[in-house]
Order: structure tokens, then sequence, then C-alpha cells
């Protein structure tokens, strides 16, 4: 199927196949966006239990939703891209709703002060200010650096312009700056 511009969306196949109830068509539809679906959902929350929810939820919304998708408007990664940010949307939501009784214990299992920061600390210091970002910075920011999506499909993606897009990971950038300016010899 030839998206404008004579893209061809290679789901599009399968996505027929899954809207007539073949279960084989949504196992290999599965099998092609299981790891990026669960990597933007665990981008966004920061919890891998609660990306691989996420990635369930929106399976069942593929195999229920198949046949409205319509051909050659999106590719449908890109209608994936945004089921899946929406469903994060909601658990960010909910987790604002839910406050908890006591807060819950952390282990500081981080380095001596001497000690270099290892590539693992680096990433969660950068993971933890990713998360700290509204909620449509961050989308903005895993679609475009995380996913490697195009300005106009993760546009498509927010059901955003590109422009408004564009802003979002401007300020989410500039966020982001300020927020590891300070640690920035620690993290080089």
């Amino acid at each position: 199927m030839t998206l404008g511009g004579g893209v061809v969306d290679p789901d599009a196949d399968l996505v027929a196949r899954v809207a007539g109830g073949d279960g084989a068509a949504a196992a290999a539809l599965i099998d092609r966006h299981m790891r990026p679906m669960t990597d933007l959902a665990f981008r966004m929350l920061g919890d891998a239990q609660e990306a691989e929810d996420v990635v369930q939820d929106l399976y069942v919304k593929v195999w229920r939703n198949a046949a409205k998708w319509t051909p050659g408007r999106a590719k449908f990664s890109t209608w994936m891209h945004r089921v899946a940010i929406n469903l994060c949307y909601d658990r960010l939501r909910k987790r604002r709703e839910t406050p908890l009784s006591e807060p819950p214990e952390t282990i500081d299992d981080g380095l001596a002060p001497d000690e270099a920061l290892s590539e693992q600390e680096t990433s969660a210091i950068v993971r933890a200010a990713i998360g700290a970002l509204p909620e449509r910075q961050r989308a903005a920011i895993v679609l475009c650096h995380y996913r490697h999506l195009g300005n106009i499909e993760a546009a498509e993606a927010l059901g955003v312009s590109v422009e408004a897009l564009e802003s979002l990971l401007a300020r989410g950038r500039r966020a982001l700056r300020t927020k590891l300016a300070p640690m920035a010899e620690e993290l080089l």
C-alpha cells in the first residue's frame, strides 16, 4: 500500500489480514512492532511492567480496530505510536490521581563520590530528566530522538502540527539542557 508521495506502508497487508481475523498476521504485526513499542512505553513511563501492560493494551486495540484503519492517510506504525502515546498519557494521569500513603522506599545504589559515573548511571540521570518533562514534551523527545521518527511522522503520532512538534522539541531540549547543565562534566 502506498501513501502520498509513493511511500510504501510495510504493514498495510498485515493490517488488512488482521482486520479479517487472521491471527498469524496479528502475530507477525506484534513481532514486527513489539520491541519499538515497548521501548517507547518504557521511555514514557520509566517502568518495564507498565510498558509491557501498555503494549498489551495496544495490541488489543490493534486487533479490535484494524478494520477501521484507513490505508494511505498515514503509516500504520504512526497510528500505533499515537495509540501507545495516548495509553502512556492515561497511565501518567492515573499516577497523578493516585497519591501514595507513604513515599516508596528508595535505595541509593550509586557509586562513591570519587568514582566516575558509569554508562548505566548516566542513562539513569538522563532518563530521570526526560521523565521530569511535561508529557507532550517527553513524547516529542522520545518519538524523535529515541524512536527516530521524522518530524512529520512524530507530529502525526502526537496529533499536532509540525510547527507545534518543533516547539515541543525546542522547549523539551531547553529544559533538558537546563536540568543537565550542572552535571555536564560528570556526564561527559
